[in-house]
């Protein structure tokens, strides 16, 4: 071998080793960089005549597409648990558990204990208006959990409109990057960066709306869901959804009222089993907006209903006329059966006993529609008002799953329905962040490990240093040669 034949192979080993190391130390740069994917180094053998050497061959990156899948399918699965878990927590905390002073349940148990202290009493004032304010309070306790129920929907609206511009925005980037990535691979360059940021923009979709990748040419990936919606190919699908400033209980998916999803201007099922993106969190909003909360309203009005039937039965009170309002309205109004939806939001206590309105308290005792006082000793009315609530009475509406029970017992059912629903939802959540942390796990087991690379980076110290110590040896071999007369 010529000096000028070894001379080339060691510059060739000391520019492999200066990039591999280069390759090293980006791994190790990277090692908390989401999306990064280790970066290895292959050499070949640069044979050119009598000349010999070493070049860099390919920068492989290394990822486990098939653990990469399934992860972002547990991804989208957690994501959906997460955000159904969290509405029906919401809805708990605003309906609020017999023991925590201010809840619907409270209120109501208040309001029976304020009868019975008022008809030991009945010619005290005092306790006929605390009466009264209990009854307000449990009427604004009503209003209250339904306006927590709206608002949900509505902060869910909001999400789903935020989530689909994201959507949009993320799949337009993916089909940008396929662009990029088949350009650079056509032109031999490095695209492994890119291969990065796409992984990252493809994770945030699959937490929207699981997906698989499917594989194209020069490194470009379609992306479709296991619901055969095809997201991104020869270009980027479009999502489109109109949204709502302000929800009402009345407005829904099927009235018309509310906004569906279109894809690519075809209108899909944005949830349930026949929904091609049912999994992820973008479906967990439109179920939360379309079914929890709907549910949760609905059985919240039948509880309306229940106490508001209760107190306008002339069982109690001789003097409420048929077409009266009892203890607690309608807006003001007679219960009407056909238009339930919203109620709980509408119930309001009897303008004839309260104060604030011009009320008399008096008539509690003495009958809401009296026509003048009675006797201040008579406590029959409160003795059956409270025996009203109290009593065993069948739901008209709803599903809460009793028979005859007390006003308080069908509240507390609704209560362990809520307890039991958010306790499913914890469940599947919980299930659904084991398996995404397990397959994380595997992951990052194929991911940058510093002791590996650190080790790697030792063995190409040395072989850079024995590189630099040939190349030192032929450079003192020819300055040897120089001194040399002829």
């Amino acid at each position: 071998m010529s000096l000028t034949s070894a001379l080339s192979n060691a510059i060739s080993g000391l520019a492999a080793n200066s990039r591999a190391a280069g390759v090293v130390a980006a791994n190790l740069a990277n090692i908390q960089t989401d999306g990064y994917g280790r970066r290895e180094i292959t050499m070949t053998q640069a044979a050119s005549g009598t000349a010999g050497g070493v070049r860099v061959a390919a920068i492989t990156r290394h990822v486990d597409a098939a653990v990469l899948s399934d992860r972002r399918l547990a991804d989208a699965e957690l994501a959906h648990g997460e955000t159904r878990a969290a509405f029906l927590r919401g809805v708990q905390e605003s309906f609020g558990t017999p023991d925590q002073p201010g809840s619907l349940l409270a209120r109501l148990a208040a309001l029976e204990a304020s009868l019975v202290t008022a008809a030991s009493r009945p010619d005290a004032l005092d306790r006929l208006r605390q009466v009264g304010l209990e009854a307000g309070a449990l009427s604004d306790a009503f209003n209250r959990a339904s306006q927590e129920i709206q608002e949900g929907r509505t902060r869910a609206e909001a999400q789903i409109d935020a989530a689909v511009t994201g959507l949009n925005a993320d799949l337009a980037q993916v089909h940008e990057l396929n662009l990029r990535i088949q350009a650079a691979q056509r032109k031999g360059a490095d695209a492994a960066s890119l291969l990065d940021h796409r992984q990252v923009v493809t994770d945030r979709i699959a937490a929207m709306i699981p997906v698989r990748e499917v594989p194209r040419e020069d490194g470009a990936v379609a992306l479709m869901t296991p619901g055969g919606a095809l997201l991104v190919d020869t270009g980027a699908a479009t999502f489109s959804f109109s949204r709502a400033n302000l929800i009402a209980p009345h407005m829904s998916l099927e009235n018309g009222a509310l906004s569906g999803l279109r894809l690519g201007g075809e209108e899909i099922a944005p949830s349930g089993a026949r929904s091609p993106i049912a999994g992820g969190r973008l479906a967990a909003l439109f179920e939360t907006r379309d079914v929890l909360a709907v549910d949760a309203q609905r059985q919240l009005d039948a509880l309306a209903r229940d106490v508001i039937e209760r107190t306008q039965d002339p069982g109690w009170d001789t003097t409420i006329g048929a077409g009266d309002a009892g203890l607690f309205t309608d807006a003001g109004g007679r219960l009407d059966p056909a238009n339930e939806v919203g109620l709980a939001g509408r119930l309001r206590l009897n303008a004839a006993v309260d104060p604030a309105r011009g009320g008399d308290v008096s008539r509690l005792r003495d009958g809401l529609g009296a026509l003048g006082p009675g006797p201040a000793g008579n406590a029959d009315r409160l003795h059956a008002l409270a025996d009203a609530l109290a009593g065993p009475r069948v739901m008209a509406s709803g599903d809460l799953g009793r028979g005859a029970a007390s006003a308080s017992d069908h509240g507390a059912a609704f209560v362990t329905r809520l307890a039991q629903g958010v306790l499913i939802e914890e469940r599947a959540t919980s299930f659904a962040a084991m398996r995404q942390s397990s397959l994380e796990e595997r992951l990052l087991a194929d991911g940058v490990n510093s002791d590996d690379e650190t080790a790697r980076l030792l063995l190409i110290e040395q072989a850079y240093a024995a590189n630099a110590r040939m190349i030192q040896t032929l450079d003192d071999m020819m300055e040897t040669l120089l001194r040399i007369r002829p």
